[in-house]
């Protein structure tokens, strides 16, 4: 399939409207609790928790409205619900890529991981930018140099060197992420045996990480498959970051569609 852009690292960001006031202290909370405790051990526990597929059996559409009861903790951007989100990147991907009916499930499931936090899930454990644990917290990470001084692997030197616990050129696949949203539903995508291609998969796997599709950084751990895959990842967040506006979707107009896509990659009851 076509790659859509050459590797171009887009244009960050800067969110400083919010810099003071109730938004900005419920976003540096959630990211100094999750700076603090994502370790690789607790990461590495985390996957055993959740791996076991016994938390709910549902399918994607009863997921993707049960966010209805959530809000984003770490999202200064967002203040509804994040089912109106799903809708809302989907058809931005719909309009630009009418042909890739994969992607646009993609831009409507994206986030359903979230989940987790109507499971009692932490938020930090759940929302908000990802990195690499068991190797140097880099500085494109969010908030870096004021919320890691209290987690212990950043003073540990089996984990705080460039590499880590990694060889050069590893693979993301062989990285542990900070453990959230997107590699849980990348992991019941794939235990369910979903259909949706591997672009679509590290679209959901590695959009929260920030520090390497914006920043260009741990690039030292890509090999040839991560630096193909990338530019799906930076087409892919040009809609879960520009189609946020106050605007509502007419949800119930764009459901049956929306299911058609669901009942063709991932279709029927899931296990969460």
């Amino acid at each position: 399939s076509e790659i859509p852009d050459p590797l171009v690292f887009p244009p960050v960001i800067v969110l400083c409207v919010f810099q003071n006031g109730s938004l900005f202290d419920r976003v540096f909370n959630t990211y100094t609790l999750m700076h603090t405790n994502q370790t690789l051990e607790f990461v590495k526990r985390k996957h055993v928790e959740w791996t076991s597929y016994n938390h709910a059996r549902m399918g994607m559409m009863d997921a993707i409205m049960s966010l209805d009861q959530l809000v984003d903790e770490s999202d200064p951007d967002v203040d509804f619900p994040n089912s109106f989100h799903a809708f809302q990147t989907a058809e931005g991907i719909r309009q630009a890529h009418p042909d890739k009916d994969w992607f646009q499930l993609v831009g409507l499931i994206h986030d359903v991981g979230k989940i987790m936090a109507l499971w009692d899930e932490p938020q930090w454990a759940v929302v908000g930018d990802t990195f690499p644990v068991g190797c140097k917290f880099q500085n494109s990470i969010v908030f870096r140099e004021n919320s890691f001084q209290d987690n212990p692997d950043d003073k540990n030197p089996s984990y705080n060197t460039e590499y880590g616990i990694y060889e050069p050129k590893c693979g993301l696949d062989n990285v542990f992420m900070s453990w959230g949203h997107d590699e849980y539903l990348y992991r019941v995508m794939k235990f369910n045996k979903c259909s949706i291609p591997e672009e679509g998969l590290y679209m959901i796997r590695f959009h929260s990480f920030y520090p390497w599709h914006s920043h260009g950084d741990y690039m030292h751990l890509c090999n040839d498959k991560d630096l193909k895959m990338l530019p799906w990842v930076n087409e892919f967040n040009k809609f879960d970051l520009y189609t946020k506006t106050t605007e509502m979707p007419d949800v119930d107009k764009l459901k049956p569609y929306y299911q058609s896509l669901i009942d063709k990659y991932c279709p029927g009851i899931l296990q969460w």
